[in-house]
């Protein structure tokens, strides 16, 4: 590293606050790791932790450990590890199933909740960008609930929404440009033309505040294995507004959903609370090695992640203004900080190759087609030398 960039780097990286916490994660030497927006870093006590919950709690007491290790009871305490993260109340989250299955259960519920209040409501709204799953997930969920789905562009859903809307399903963060919606606007207009929201918050959780009580959002949904680090495939989790969970109907009832689920009764009577959104028997390895992988947040304020993220952001945007030449790339990540998560997506000629090749040299990010290359900025183990290395060897790959 040379050069003003890079003593600028140095400089930024001994003021950062979060600086300790890289030591806490297991990051390859030689590497700059820029896809924790699709999957975190290991924490580097989730290996323990792990050995643990296989070598004596499955091991040695076996089925005991439903009770005895406190497994039964997981599903509800990470929820609530998670909801200090998305500035939920305990209560309110239920860790299980992937961010597909939740989508479905969220929507339909959110449709069943609207038409209680008025039967003619035939419309879910969804973002024209958004990720496909949700669009798959929301046409089915039209299909079984007899409404249709209405494509609109994610700055436009907040004045689409009307009397025949029923659900709106909102990703915060556009996976593919990291552009950060107005999800309290959303909400707010949803809720006045008597709609309900469903927010995908896979880009957001952990990487940026997100306040989901404050602004009366009904119904979220996430994954786990991004900025949370919780390993691949871990459980996604699902946030059933505290008001509304007397009136969550779900599609996907289950045994571990149940009032009494050990009675093991012909007709079902669902469980009270985030317990609701249960649905078979919960997934114990990766939901415990996610919990592990949430130590790293204790005496982490989501504030410093912030501004620590857009800090990083802007850094490595000025570094490619700088080092790569004129007109090979552009920035499609909005500039204003209030549009913004926590990634850069470059568009770029030949983008496919110029990832490999990045990679190749050390600088992990990703790439999404036809032309896009991703960089997520992690704050609690990427760092400012990071951001400039990378950008310097983009250059170097891009060529004169």
């Amino acid at each position: 590293m040379s050069g003003a960039l890079g003593r600028e780097a140095a400089v930024l990286d001994a003021a950062d606050v979060l600086r300790a916490k890289r030591a806490e994660f297991a990051l390859a030497d030689g590497t700059v790791y820029l896809d924790g927006n699709s999957l975190g870093a290991l924490p580097g006590a989730v290996a323990g932790r792990l050995a643990d919950v296989i070598g004596r709690e499955w091991g040695q007491l076996g089925i005991r450990s439903w009770t005895e290790s406190g497994w039964w009871s997981a599903p509800e305490r990470v929820g609530d590890r998670i909801g200090g993260l998305v500035g939920a109340a305990p209560g309110q989250i239920v860790v299980g199933d992937s961010t597909s299955v939740n989508v479905f259960k969220a929507v339909v519920a959110a449709v069943r909740i609207a038409r209680e209040r008025a039967p003619g409501r035939d419309e879910v709204l969804v973002d024209a960008a958004t990720f496909p799953t949700d669009g798959y997930v929301a046409q089915s969920a039209a299909r079984m609930t007899g409404c249709r789905v209405r494509a609109v562009p994610a700055a436009d859903l907040a004045g689409e929404a009307g009397p025949r809307t029923a659900a709106v399903l909102v990703n915060h963060v556009d996976y593919r440009t990291g552009r950060l919606h107005d999800l309290p606007a959303v909400t707010a207009a949803a809720h006045t033309a008597g709609a309900l929201v469903v927010a995908d918050l896979c880009h957001s959780a952990g990487a940026l505040p997100v306040e989901l009580d404050a602004h009366g959002v009904d119904f979220a949904v996430g994954c786990t294995y991004k900025y949370l680090n919780g390993g691949p495939g871990s459980p996604a989790y699902l946030y059933v507004r505290h008001e509304l969970q007397p009136r969550f109907d779900s599609p996907l009832p289950g045994w571990n959903s149940h009032a009494d689920p050990f009675a093991m009764s012909p007709a079902y009577t669902p469980a009270d609370g985030a317990a609701r959104g249960r649905v078979g028997t919960p997934e114990i390895l990766s939901l415990l090695a996610l919990d592990t992988a949430l130590d790293v947040w204790d005496g982490v304020a989501l504030a410093d992640v912030r501004a620590k993220s857009l800090a990083l952001t802007d850094f490595f945007l000025r570094c490619v203004e700088e080092y790569v030449p004129e007109g090979r790339v552009e920035s499609v990540t909005p500039a204003a900080h209030a549009e913004r998560g926590s990634q850069v997506a470059l568009r770029c000629a030949g983008a496919g190759a110029v990832m490999e090749e990045l990679i190749r040299r050390g600088v992990v990010g990703d790439f999404r087609p036809p032309d896009v290359l991703r960089f997520g900025f992690t704050p609690l183990y990427t760092g400012f030398a990071d951001a400039e290395r990378a950008a310097r060897v983009l250059a170097e790959v891009l060529g004169p």
